[in-house]
């Protein structure tokens, strides 16, 4: 039995150490010296050691992380994360308050302005007020379960305020990295001798993905929530505030640090203000910015605005127009890719730019290189295309002297001499040059981290230093040779240890039972990207069919036109790539589609909308959404009252009360996997 006292001093230690956690880190108004923080600090840290049984998950003690994971674990959203149209125009501004107010002509609206935070979009759910999971936002659907290194944050609350037994609150923001701590932080690592981070959202970026969350936990990362997924109150408690603004003052009362300053809007001229008011302030603020977020204030007309298959009807994000800087070009290089697309590339003196140090930026092509009259020795502008990707502007032509030299596009590969040749389009006017050799080193490294990459066959650790130690030891040549792989060659490669190396073998030979769009979109077939691949296993029943269909056949597939039908029938005609088919067959990949399957005109779910919530039984909601498409469906991700099926699974949220309250038609697995049986027969 723990001691009376031991167990109250311990719970009056969480509570004044977290009290003092929400001060510093969340009001920045310490409240204690760091002295006397440190000691109580090493009060609780002495107690837990000597008493482990009154260890909390919720206790300060647990942020400095456990042991290292092996890998992330994939959760699923209980509402989907999305994403927010982007404009660059006040009148588009104007254009968007217009449509949304034709969506609900009877309502006054009210609209919100907050900063945009530079950072990385989390999820963190909380049950009974304790933080028990948190993940990224991954494709809206899915994402990484980060658990540990969210843990690590200090102005996270690891427990909510206020009496929230049997609740649900999901809370949705962006994690962060103080612009001040990144500048320290910098110094400390070259200091150290190690490599700077390039900017405050690639290393929280980075950060957030550590295995060890004992690392991330030395990195002073912050986070401020704005918004809310899943949130179940018991019938007793205060219900949630309807608008916007209220939202951000409730979540205030539950200790979580939300945006420092918020506009509330009664028009778009307001709206407009807002952001111009927020443009001047944004540079004081302690994290990037690259926009304002403009949102509807009344949250109980948000359903009835809806939202489109990417993004809320009811928000957008104003962006910013980026940061230019001026520097010299100091020489062009070329850059070879998987398909053997050769790209200029502009390495520049470096510059910092938008929070972080700029040496190259993309060219393109030749073309683009030629109308912007750009050479060796020239002054240039650049800015950062959506605040990330550096790209040469224009050439400061004032500045020229008379040395600068024009760039000879070369006429050989310049990594295997090939010559190159230009791209041939129906009117004559292709921009691109590529290297027409397969065997060229610098496609052969592409195409293999192009298969391994997640969006692809998903091999674990297939990233660009592997596949670079692969192809320079003579071991890979082709994806059908990492079949072929033995565990020591791998173990055996510069920095490889053996836990590493049995990782991406384990992934190789989980990748033999992908699904056959994984396979397609990883070959590498010009213009062939993941929609395209889904739509041709929608359209034919394995990939032997794919590789007879000609481009007449191929251009009646939706989404697929003359010049993706032609790619395809080109590539499946190189002998080369029929060879390469055949040793994928020998080495046992899966060449049919179980998720997505012919389409079925007719049927019971032809022209049907579905809506899916909660967790099923056995099916994924990536497997579920499959079947529906592949049998005429569609999925979204609202209901409403043209919504023809709810299928729900354990832990249905808000979706399944608003259906049972439409009377809508709802069904669990077991009638979802009847219906596709009768549908397909």
């Amino acid at each position: 039995m723990i001691a009376a006292q031991f167990k109250a001093r311990h719970s009056a230690l969480v509570e004044e150490i977290r009290r003092h956690d929400h001060a510093y880190y969340v009001q920045a108004r310490p409240t204690v010296s760091d002295r006397h923080y440190d000691q109580l600090y090493r009060e609780l840290i002495d107690l837990e050691v000597t008493h482990p049984e009154l260890v909390t998950p919720d206790s300060p003690s647990q942020r400095v992380g456990g042991a290292p994971l092996t890998a992330f674990k994939n959760v699923r959203h209980a509402i989907p994360m999305m994403s927010l149209d982007n404009t660059y125009s006040e009148q588009e501004v104007w254009a968007f308050v217009i449509r949304v107010q034709k969506l609900v002509p009877d309502e006054p609206l009210e609209w919100t302005v907050e900063p945009k935070v530079d950072g990385v979009a989390v999820s963190l759910r909380y049950e009974d007020g304790v933080f028990v999971q948190g993940a990224t936002r991954g494709d809206g659907t899915f994402g990484d379960e980060i658990t540990a290194n969210l843990r690590t944050i200090r102005g996270l609350p690891l427990r909510l305020r206020g009496a929230l037994e049997d609740s649900v609150i999901e809370l949705r923001g962006e994690v962060y990295f103080p612009t001040k701590a990144f500048e320290a932080f910098n110094e400390e690592r070259e200091a150290a001798g190690e490599e700077r981070f390039a900017n405050p959202r690639n290393a929280t970026a980075g950060s957030l993905k550590q295995l060890d969350s004992k690392l991330v936990a030395q990195r002073p990362l912050a986070v401020v929530l704005y918004g809310v997924g899943e949130v179940r109150l018991p019938k007793a408690a205060v219900p949630m505030p309807d608008r916007q603004v209220g939202l951000l003052d409730w979540l205030n009362e539950l200790g979580c640090p939300t945006p420092e300053k918020l506009w509330r809007c009664l028009s778009a001229d307001e709206i407009i203000a807002a952001i111009e008011e927020l443009d001047l302030l944004r540079r004081s603020f302690n994290y990037e910015t690259d926009g304002a977020v403009v949102k509807l204030n009344a949250i109980r007309l948000r359903d009835r605005i809806g939202v489109t298959s990417k993004a809320p009807r009811w928000a957008m994000a104003y962006k910013y127009a980026p940061e230019q800087a001026a520097t010299r070009l100091r020489d062009i290089t070329i850059q070879v890719g998987r398909t053997g697309k050769l790209t200029p590339v502009a390495e520049l003196e470096p510059v910092f730019l938008s929070g972080s140090t700029v040496s190259r930026a993309t060219l393109h092509n030749e073309d683009e290189l030629r109308r912007k009259d750009i050479r060796i020795g020239d002054t240039v502008l650049i800015e950062k295309a959506g605040e990330v990707i550096p790209a040469v502007v224009r050439v400061v032509l004032e500045k020229r002297c008379g040395d600068e030299r024009e760039f000879v596009f070369p006429k050989q590969c310049p990594e295997c001499g090939t010559p190159v040749q230009r791209d041939q389009t129906a009117d004559g006017d292709g921009v691109d040059w590529r290297c027409m050799n397969p065997d060229c080193p610098a496609q052969i490294r592409g195409r293999l981290e192009h298969w391994c990459h997640r969006g692809a066959m998903d091999i674990e650790g297939g990233g660009e230093a592997l596949v670079v130690q692969l192809v320079r030891a003579g071991l890979v040549r082709d994806v059908s040779e990492l079949y072929r792989l033995r565990l020591g060659d791998v173990a055996a490669l510069e920095r490889m240890g053996s836990k590493s190396a049995q990782n991406f073998m384990d992934g190789v030979e989980a990748s033999r039972k992908q699904d056959l769009w994984r396979l397609i979109f990883g070959l590498g077939i010009l213009h062939v990207g993941v929609g395209v691949a889904k739509a041709l296993c929608r359209a034919f029943p394995n990939l032997d069919e794919i590789a007879k269909a000609g481009a007449a056949q191929l251009k009646s597939v939706p989404d697929i036109g003359d010049v993706i039908a032609q790619s395809v029938e080109n590539w499946f005609a190189d002998s080369k790539n029929r060879e390469l088919i055949e040793r994928l067959r020998q080495a046992g990949l899966n060449f049919d589609s179980s998720l997505y399957r012919p389409r079925e005109v007719g049927g019971t779910f032809g022209g049907k909308t579905f809506v899916l919530t909660g967790t099923l039984p056995t099916l994924s909601r990536e497997a579920a959404t499959a079947r529906i498409e592949g049998l005429g469906g569609k999925v979204s991700s609202s209901v409403s009252k043209k919504t023809d099926f709810v299928l729900a699974g354990d832990e249905a949220g808000s979706k399944l009360e608003k259906a049972q309250k439409l009377g809508l038609r709802i069904i669990d697995e077991t009638e979802f996997l009847r219906l596709c049986e009768a549908s397909a027969t």
